[in-house]
């Protein structure tokens, strides 16, 4: 009998359960006060993730420990190896500030972990350098798992997007590559959506992004076997690295502190210009399930198409809010001739 169905179910149903106790329990612990750069305006308990989280490490350590031979649980306990740090600094991190200088070291050994698993994300071009392209692999590896598990955290800022937004990434990665953890996360990742969809009852917080980010980034290491598979799986994170890139390249155009919190990521000022949290959220999940099937039909070729869709999109993005932006201009100007003209008249 196939058990993997009623696993998938047991991942769900207890991340729905756990993460309904943390929003009921420990929301005085863990709430998040709006401020100037909150997309929200009520008074949010967060660290929901920690409840996703602990359904995928019991659900899926149920599978290793049922399927010992063929699941390879050595690669289970690495993957935990890698992500425990980061949910000890996450759960803490939600809790008050902890400095990022110690973020970032934990980061770095999460990947180090991952790497010493999986092998550094392929580079062929490195190759011919020997050791010493080897190490640089190791090192450019480690910055790109970094900057993912960051760029997941930076996105993480509207009702379901990222938990949306990685769900389908989940369940491409998981059906594509024959990856049942990752199938565990995606369902896991469904009872969370339930508390987290617009208007969102509880936030994930640091516990939960900077998991998602760094199993995507675990993910694509384990199948760096294949460099052209690799580097087209990699398409698949664009709706949240593009915004997250373009956004930072944008703020160094402008010169710009990019280490000072801001509210100028794609997603935000989409949200600033009117739409609300759903409609965003939608629109990135959308475009995320169409990268999983240009990558399904059409492999490499697939990936290519997907960046360029992406930069499209960015751009229709900036297109309609230079256009937004045009209109409320319009509209204060008209508003403050209009109460010039009313004001001379009555005098």
């Amino acid at each position: 009998m196939n058990i993997f169905p009623s696993l998938l179910l047991a991942s769900g149903g207890l991340s729905f359960v756990l993460v309904a106790s943390i929003r009921q329990y420990l929301s005085q612990y863990l709430l998040d006060v709006p401020n100037h750069r909150s997309s929200h305006t009520q008074p949010t308990p967060r660290g929901g993730g920690l409840g996703f989280v602990i359904a995928f490490a019991l659900v899926s350590a149920m599978l290793a420990w049922l399927d010992w031979q063929t699941f390879t649980a050595s690669n289970a306990l690495f993957i935990w190896a890698a992500l425990i740090p980061l949910i000890i600094v996450g759960f803490f991190d939600d809790r008050g500030d902890v400095p990022a200088r110690i973020r970032y070291l934990v980061q770095l050994s999460s990947a180090g972990i991952a790497i010493a698993a999986f092998s550094p994300f392929p580079q062929p071009w490195l190759a011919p350098l020997g050791m010493v392209g080897a190490m640089l692999a190791i090192a450019l590896t480690m910055i790109g798992m970094t900057a993912l598990i960051n760029f997941y955290n930076f996105m993480d800022g509207l009702d379901g997007l990222v938990a949306g937004v990685s769900f389908v990434q989940f369940t491409y990665l998981a059906i594509e590559y024959n990856q049942p953890m990752l199938a565990l996360l995606a369902i896991s990742l469904l009872g969370f959506l339930w508390w987290n969809w617009s208007p969102a009852k509880i936030f994930m917080g640091d516990v939960g992004s900077t998991v998602l980010g760094a199993m995507i980034a675990i993910s694509l290491l384990s199948q760096s076997g294949d460099a052209v598979q690799a580097w087209s799986s990699l398409a698949i994170t664009l709706p949240l690295i593009a915004d997250a890139i373009y956004t930072l390249i944008r703020r160094v155009i402008r010169k710009e502190n990019i280490f000072q919190p801001h509210r100028t990521h794609l997603y935000q000022r989409l949200q600033q210009s009117g739409w609300n949290h759903a409609q965003v959220a939608s629109t990135y999940i959308l475009v995320t399930l169409a990268i999983a099937l240009n990558l399904h039909f059409l492999q490499e070729f697939g990936a290519w198409l997907s960046l360029s869709e992406v930069v499209c999109a960015i751009a229709l993005g900036e297109r309609y809010l230079s256009h937004q932006q045009g209109i409320k201009m319009r509209t204060v100007i008209y508003s403050s001739v209009r109460n010039l003209i009313m004001g001379t008249r009555a005098g």
